[in-house]
């Protein structure tokens, strides 16, 4: 960290260029011109056929701003929606955060998520067999922070790398999106142990999350094509 002293210093600097400027173009602007004025003749203007606008399937900002659950993949025929599945397909801001696990974690991710500005978050999951699926789709405003999806992918993206077992692979075709695959049996306090496996990644103002839950070790070809479907529709 700069200690103050240099901050003022390096400001101080910057502030004499400024100034120096400005008086040397207060200098300039009182002499008299030794050119001659250059005239510059009108340039055409570009003739010709226009591009068509964005038909909306096209437009992200058109469809980013319509029926998020639309987004989402489609549940596969013959599966059926789990219990914790919103049955409107809505998340708000407290719920999206919860998946933080213990209070103070969930205290925490609502002010970052409300610095973030958070907008809304869709939801969709199914059970098939001995797995379960959960997608979620969050948007944010990006009005003060353009990197927020970034930012929100990042911080699940830490979260999964938490595990020293888990393996990773890159999303093809979503920057820093990453799919991960915990290869070994996740015990939880009270519950039946269970495979696990994740993706996340971000694109304009959308993060896309998926969790994949199973009775069996998760093939990379599951999550992998999950996320790929999924960030196809965003």
């Amino acid at each position: 960290m700069k200690s103050p002293k240099r901050h003022l210093t390096a400001l101080a600097a910057a502030l004499g260029v400024v100034a120096g400027a400005g008086a040397g173009y207060l200098v300039q602007a009182g002499r008299e011109p030794k050119l001659p004025t250059l005239v510059q003749p009108p340039l055409p203007q570009a003739r010709g056929p226009q591009p068509a606008p964005l038909t909306e399937a096209r437009d992200r900002k058109v469809r980013n701003d319509g029926d998020l659950r639309e987004l989402l993949l489609e549940k596969p025929s013959g599966a059926i929606t789990p219990d914790s599945v919103p049955s409107q397909g809505w998340m708000n801001l407290y719920d999206y955060a919860d998946m933080w696990g213990d209070p103070e974690a969930v205290e925490a991710a609502d002010t970052f998520l409300e610095e973030q500005e958070f907008l809304r978050a869709a939801v969709t999951g199914w059970e098939a067999g001995g797995q379960e699926v959960h997608v979620w789709l969050a948007q944010f405003e990006q009005q003060k922070d353009f990197a927020a999806p970034a930012n929100d992918s990042a911080g699940t993206r830490y979260g999964a790398e938490t595990d020293p077992d888990v393996e990773s692979r890159p999303i093809p075709g979503t920057g820093e999106g990453r799919a991960y695959v915990h290869p070994k049996l996740y015990r939880e306090p009270g519950g039946a142990p269970y495979y696990r496996a994740e993706a996340h990644a971000s694109r304009g103002d959308l993060s896309v999350h998926i969790w994949v839950y199973d009775d069996d070790p998760v093939p990379w070809r599951t999550i992998m094509d999950l996320a790929e479907r999924q960030m196809e529709r965003v």
